[in-house]
């Protein structure tokens, strides 16, 4: 019972932050500052970071070793 009393307000909470985004709002959150990755240049260099320090295969482009070279 104690539990419910502790997870209702947050459940509560939880419930009311989550509202959703009316058309006039969409034209400010599609601005490029809003978004994560604007710069393909700076995309493709994380990619291959993250390609060359995991030794991941597949999805964008070669594997290789962890040591960066292809």
């Amino acid at each position: 019972m104690k539990l419910l009393l502790l997870l209702l307000p947050l459940a509560a909470t939880f419930l009311i932050s989550c509202s959703p985004v009316e058309p006039w709002q969409k034209g400010l959150l599609a601005k490029d500052h809003m978004q994560f990755d604007t710069d393909p240049l700076e995309t493709k260099f994380k990619l291959h970071v993250e390609q060359s320090k995991e030794a991941s295969f597949g999805g964008y482009g070669t594997s290789a070793g962890g040591c960066g070279c292809n």
